[in-house]
């Protein structure tokens, strides 16, 4: 496969000063063969990139430069008809990145799980956390979300993925200010709302702690939970709390040794993968590690199943905040600060729904040749 196009997104008066694009409809497919670069003036900072080559995937970028963009549809950009060829949005959600694709027309995705892994490789494919399809709803709701990770794994949902998800959704649907849908999810209903300052609140349900159900196999030790038990991997053995938000988390606030986490000592690609394919957890798991500041602070570091070191989890963040207050360390409406940034998240009693709030944000358009 090789990428044909890539176009900067939209982009505010307060991230850029002056920039011009080419327009979609004049776009051409770029010539493989041919080593063509493009230069971004990019407030004082220039960048240059050149063709990108491997067997699998052919990575090119015609000449252009940044300018207003205000006349550019996401609609007719994805809405363009060429054999072969992928029109995409890229996202993002606290660094969390994702490949957009409206597959409204279709329930089967675009592209399999394997284009998928090749299309997230940093190196050689556009980069990214995972390619999401939005697709007709299912049983009365609005929207479907279906989502393959980096590794070209099917998880049940997402959380900054969600919220990227919204976000795409009005642009196809070319609507602003405050407004709300229904999605169908693997992990079940997802109700996400846009903001009148962009942010999108997320209603992630209720937190699922019966062991069985998150699922792993270490023993209940509170009720049919599991709320700071001992694990043990590599011979050392942690404090774990494992909560489902429709996918499964392993959260941890330290070792036995040590119950106060500094997680910017962690070094996350050694320990992270162990605690994924651990054999209490039968689906894997995704990981948190947490710092607590206060009682409504708290910062975390995320190892996730099928996709590794991240710079946000949404549904991680959610799994966080439960689990300290299950351990009785925080609040219930907590800031979490991620690599990427902060969510604002809350587990209301009332109706012991889990409610997550944070930006998504384009990055650029593209179209992809399979």
């Amino acid at each position: 496969m090789s990428v044909a196009t890539i176009v900067p997104a939209p982009l505010t008066s307060s991230n850029i000063r002056s920039r011009s694009i080419i327009s979609p409809s004049s776009f051409s497919p770029i010539n493989p063969f041919k080593c063509s670069t493009f230069a971004l003036q990019f407030n004082t900072a220039k960048l240059t990139t050149p063709l990108i080559r491997n067997p699998n995937f052919r990575f090119g970028v015609s000449a252009m430069s940044v300018a207003a963009q205000e006349n550019l549809s996401t609609t007719a950009f994805l809405d363009r008809r060429e054999s072969g060829v992928l029109h995409f949005v890229k996202y993002h959600g606290l660094g969390n990145d994702f490949i957009m694709v409206n597959n409204l027309d279709s329930t089967d995705p675009k592209v399999t799980p394997e284009q998928a892994a090749k299309l997230c490789d940093r190196n050689f494919g556009i980069g990214a956390d995972g390619v999401i399809f939005a697709m007709p709803g299912h049983n009365g709701t609005d929207y479907t979300m279906r989502i393959f990770n980096s590794d070209g794994s099917e998880p049940e949902m997402c959380g900054n993925g969600v919220r990227c998800f919204a976000k795409f959704i009005a642009d196809l649907n070319s609507s602003e200010g405050r407004q709300s849908f229904t999605v169908h999810t693997g992990a079940g209903l997802i109700v996400p709302e846009i903001q009148d300052d962009g942010q999108v609140k997320v209603d992630m349900g209720e937190p699922v702690l019966k062991a069985s159900d998150v699922p792993t196999k270490i023993p209940p030790n509170v009720n049919e939970s599991v709320v700071k038990a001992k694990m043990e991997v590599d011979g050392t053995n942690w404090n774990v709390t494992c909560v489902s938000m429709g996918n499964p988390h392993c959260v941890t606030f330290g070792t036995q040794a040590n119950d106060n986490l500094v997680v910017d000592e962690l070094n996350l690609a050694e320990v992270g993968p162990k605690f994924e394919h651990h054999a209490v957890f039968p689906a894997r798991t995704n990981t948190e590690f947490v710092q607590v500041f206060s009682r409504s602070h708290l910062k975390m570091r995320v190892w996730e199943r099928g996709a590794g070191a991240t710079l946000a989890c949404g549904t991680g963040a959610c799994a966080v905040v439960v689990a300290a207050i299950l351990e009785g360390r925080s609040e219930r409406k907590c800031r979490v600060d991620l690599p990427g940034g902060p969510l604002e998240i809350e587990w209301r009693e009332e109706n012991n729904h889990v409610y997550m709030t944070g930006p998504a944000q384009v990055v650029f358009y593209g179209s992809v040749e399979l």
